[in-house]
């Protein structure tokens, strides 16, 4: 709904007017003001403007009268009508054929046209247009409203939009998950996930569409794929943009096109709505967060004195405690890195992480559906802690496929993202949650000291390195470890040579100087060099048995211990 330029020649005032170029505009040309202007036009004359004049300082220079035209053109005028009869009594034909030239519509009217009755014609349809819209849209508000009131879901809000403005939408959290939509393409949608990890969506690039309109002004367009996104910050009362509402226009559709006064105020309308809707939603959602988070930190720290306290708040959260769990921790470890590589603003990695960790739990709960199997999560810093249900004649099993089935998806979508796993066993009793966290907790730490990071450990399997690990934590070791350790450490920082590496592969191939050569790179003479100096270091005769034990274990305790 809009003024164009035809309607204004239909008013009875301008029948006498004539069209000297551009006629075929003149029922696609829109006007959203009108002016009178005379020379100089700097910067007096706005886009989408009728532009009344009497080229009084032009008289009979042709060249100033041209130079005049251009500039009205070239600040995007819907039209120029010029009152012949006074100042200018013919519109010479060179500047008709620059506005034919320019796409631009030129229109002679009669001196005796007054242009203060134009004016008030032209702004009395202009007032009844924007009324007819605001009411328009005062009723699409009032009906988002009424949506609220029934606590209509999220989806409802969307389809009722995309059947508002013409176009689907998508609505996503502040992080870009999507919460609601109502467009249809399998392709878009399966791709979504990957932009928001790509920090395409949403758009952190702060460059809003040119306007005057300040609503206009908070829209940004992101070209994706074969569509034109517009996304529009949604603001809840802190003031923070906390989601987004993303309209869907084919590529083919011009942005400026689409954001009519109605479109911009039904958008206004439905960021208002949308907010409305997510803070009652957080408020209920942050309160069971704060419940759930709650009940699975009691149960690692083992403040449950009894089943029946334990299933009483278990119930709350809709947890089933008589299930068989075991404790599985994950740490990403290389999120920081990835958002280095990224080049993204350094400002938005907190989002940009809890957007990493929301859609890796994200595909946890999917591989423990897909599995049939009950899981209770929670997220503490940077690591992921979960209590699988398990089956007790094949609990190995049960985790190997479920973290199979975590590591296929989370390649799909993060193929770059290295997390540790740390399995802990499963225990009887409700001690037996503290247990197996605590037994989760020590598998992570020696699968990422001794196999280094991305790998996963079971407990079960971690008992010579646990042995090695208490035998590290005792004063005595402790200083029969320093005294062997730290002349090779030393002599290692001073001549740049591993004799640490060497004796541990040494012993690995039983004390055989050619398998040990071959697997270090080096010449014989060179080995055996390396160790005589390992023996004068720390005092220790390799071919005494009880010497080549001592040092083996001294390095596995000290590797283990760090």
């Amino acid at each position: 709904m809009s003024l164009l330029i035809q309607d204004i020649l239909q008013f009875d005032l301008m029948k006498e007017a004539k069209v000297l170029a551009g006629a075929e505009l003149v029922t696609k040309k829109q006007v959203e003001w009108v002016s009178v202007i005379e020379i100089p036009v700097e910067n007096f004359v706005r886009k989408n403007e009728f532009v009344l004049t009497t080229a009084i300082g032009c008289g009979q220079n042709l060249e100033e009268f041209e130079k005049f035209v251009q500039e009205i053109i070239d600040s995007e005028a819907s039209a120029l009508a010029v009152a012949t009869g006074r100042h200018i009594f013919d519109i010479p034909r060179e500047v008709i054929e620059r506005a034919e030239k320019n796409d631009f519509i030129l229109i002679e009217i009669p001196w005796e046209v007054r242009f203060s009755t134009v004016i008030e014609e032209v702004m009395l349809k202009l007032n009844d247009l924007y009324h007819k819209v605001s009411r328009k849209s005062e009723k699409v508000q009032q009906e988002l409203i009424n949506l609220i009131l029934k606590e209509t879901e999220l989806t409802c809000i969307a389809n009722y939009l995309t059947e508002k403005i013409g176009y689907p939408v998508i609505i996503t959290d502040q992080i870009g998950t999507i919460q609601a939509q109502s467009i249809k393409d399998p392709n878009l949608l399966e791709n979504w996930k990957k932009y928001v990890v790509q920090g395409m969506i949403p758009s952190r690039k702060k460059v809003p569409i040119s306007s005057h309109d300040p609503m206009i002004q908070k829209i940004q367009t992101i070209k994706m794929d074969e569509y034109s996104i517009l996304q529009l910050p949604v603001i809840q009362v802190s003031a923070d943009t906390q989601d987004y509402l993303f309209v869907i226009l084919p590529s083919n559709i011009s942005t400026k096109s689409f954001l009519t006064p109605y479109i911009v105020n039904v958008l206004e309308h439905a960021a208002t709505t949308i907010a409305l809707w997510f803070s009652r939603k957080n408020a209920v959602e942050e309160t069971r967060e704060i419940v759930h988070d709650s009940f699975i930190n009691e149960l690692i720290n083992g403040e449950f004195t009894s089943w029946e306290q334990a299933n009483s708040r278990a119930e709350i959260v809709g947890y089933d405690l008589s299930l068989p769990y075991i404790c599985i921790i994950g740490a990403p470890e290389n999120l920081r890195e990835l958002f280095r590589k990224r080049r993204l603003e350094e400002k938005t990695y907190k989002q940009w992480h809890e957007s990493m960790i929301h859609y890796i739990k994200e595909e946890i709960f999917y591989a423990a559906q897909s599995l049939n199997k009950q899981i209770m999560i929670t997220s503490q810093g940077d690591q992921l802690l979960i209590y699988l249900e398990i089956m007790l004649d094949s609990k190995n099993e049960s985790v190997t496929n479920f973290l199979d089935l975590v590591d296929r998806r989370l390649r799909n979508l993060l193929p770059k993202v290295v997390i540790s796993w740390g399995i802990g066993n499963y225990n009887e009793d409700i001690t037996g949650f503290k247990e197996s966290y605590q037994n989760a907790k020590i598998a992570l730490n020696i699968s990422r000291n001794k196999k280094g990071i991305g790998n996963r450990v079971m407990y079960e399997n971690t008992r010579i390195d646990r042995v090695l690990l208490s035998l590290y934590q005792n004063p005595e070791m402790q200083d029969i470890i320093k005294s062997v350790i730290e002349p090779l450490v030393e002599y290692n920082e001073q001549r740049n040579l591993d004799l640490i590496n060497t004796i541990s592969t040494y012993t690995r191939y039983q004390g055989n100087v050619s398998q040990t050569a071959r697997a270090l790179f080096l010449h014989r003479q060179s080995l055996l060099y390396r160790l005589r100096k390992i023996e004068e270091l720390t005092g220790l005769s390799l071919v005494d048995p009880d010497d080549l034990f001592l040092l083996d274990l001294c390095i596995k305790t000290w590797k283990m211990g760090n």
